[in-house]
């Protein structure tokens, strides 16, 4: 199969594709014999191709997909000019908490935020698909441990825990200092960040292997990584809903 043909194939199931493609659903549809740096060089000849379009290719934490470029959204959204869903300071504070310290329980994020957290938050969440149960405490009543799922990746754009912000930056969510003192440090400036190794980032880009945000068989936090400035306002974030106040 010529390269050209192979990359308009893979053009058109990316079109197509209702979810972000890993790069083992590539290999098959392009058949034996191609191997995974083949697919890439060619996903990267496609970015290329459409680096001056509406569209643009981009790699999340479930494979690869195009979507509106950020500065066009605006746009796009006077057609359909729907309110984004809100969530109460409350909710956001559990997820920032779940995000950074994962896998957490239910009393660990009481502890940090120093209120009760209600279930019609952590219901909320689950329907959202942004956290899940991934196991149990070996501890008395075995509390569920609460982790990210790769949809929370991939709806905020990020391939891997690693693109989170700083802690700086979670504190717009509303937790206090004293709060995010009991999350993980931040990683000191010109530190590498925690990031997968080789073969777990592979899995990952395959679409195979653990959940990114964390193992379940791990009882531990995961560490915070360095991200880039916190300058920035959080864009990752969902909306708070400023008339929310359950805790």
């Amino acid at each position: 199969m010529q390269a050209a043909e192979a990359k308009s194939i893979l053009e058109a199931a990316l079109l197509c594709a209702l979810q972000p493609m890993p790069l083992k659903d590539m290999q098959v549809l392009l058949g034996d014999g191609v191997d995974a740096d083949a697919v890439r060089a060619l996903l990267v000849e496609l970015q290329g191709d459409w680096s001056h379009r509406g569209l643009e290719l981009v790699q999340l934490a479930g494979g690869w997909r195009f979507q509106t470029r950020l500065q066009l959204r605006s746009h796009l959204e006077r057609l359909h000019p729907e309110k984004p869903q809100r969530y109460s300071r409350a909710a956001m504070e559990t997820l920032a908490v779940i995000a950074y310290r994962q896998p957490v329980t239910r009393g660990d994020i009481e502890d940090i935020r120093g209120v009760v957290v209600s279930s019609q938050i952590v219901r909320q969440l689950e329907e959202r698909g942004w956290i899940e149960s991934i196991g149990h405490r070996e501890a008395p009543g075995r509390p569920a441990l609460y982790a990210t799922t790769r949809q929370f990746l991939e709806d905020l754009g990020l391939r891997s825990l690693s693109d989170l912000p700083t802690l700086d930056a979670m504190l717009a969510t509303g937790l206090t200092p004293e709060q995010a003192s009991l999350l993980p440090e931040t990683e000191a400036a010109g530190t590498p960040a925690d990031e997968m190794s080789p073969q777990a980032e592979a899995a990952d880009e395959m679409g195979e292997g653990p959940n990114p945000a964390t193992d379940a068989s791990a009882n531990v936090a995961a560490p915070v990584p360095e991200a880039p400035a916190a300058a920035e306002s959080p864009e990752w974030l969902p909306q708070e809903d400023p008339e929310a106040s359950a805790p």
